[in-house]
């Protein structure tokens, strides 16, 4: 089998692989949306340890070290993993949950006012 990329894996397949590697170890016991969500949190913290302190420059470069690389790989691939687990459990469809967060960004950072800037919606 092929490696998977982003331009030939389905959400729905990474979906059901995750759901599989729970179920083969009996895990699901132990995955609730309260528990999910926490194991998402402290991997998306791991993520962001490797760019504390760093200059938004030198976060792009650190994310392109090979010795930190791989490391950087692994804690967005759990994030996205726990993610993923936190739809099954919770029965959410992820593409259709993304249409309408976009649909609903669109609405409140239209591109005529957003463009180019960081401000938030209300002050716009």
């Amino acid at each position: 089998m092929p490696p998977s990329t982003d331009a030939t894996t389905t959400l729905a397949n990474l979906k059901h692989r995750v759901l599989t590697f729970a179920r083969e170890r009996d895990w699901e016991q132990f995955h609730s949306p309260k528990n999910l969500s926490m194991a998402l949190a402290a991997e998306a913290a791991e993520l962001m340890e490797h760019f504390l302190w760093a200059e938004s420059a030198a976060s792009a470069a650190r994310a392109q070290e090979p010795a930190r690389r791989r490391e950087i790989e692994e804690e967005i691939a759990d994030v996205v993993i726990y993610a993923l687990e936190f739809a099954n459990v919770t029965g959410i469809d992820l593409a259709a949950a993304i249409d309408a967060k976009l649909a609903a960004n669109a609405k409140k950072y239209p591109v005529e006012k957003a463009r180019g800037r960081s401000d938030k919606y209300t002050e716009l």
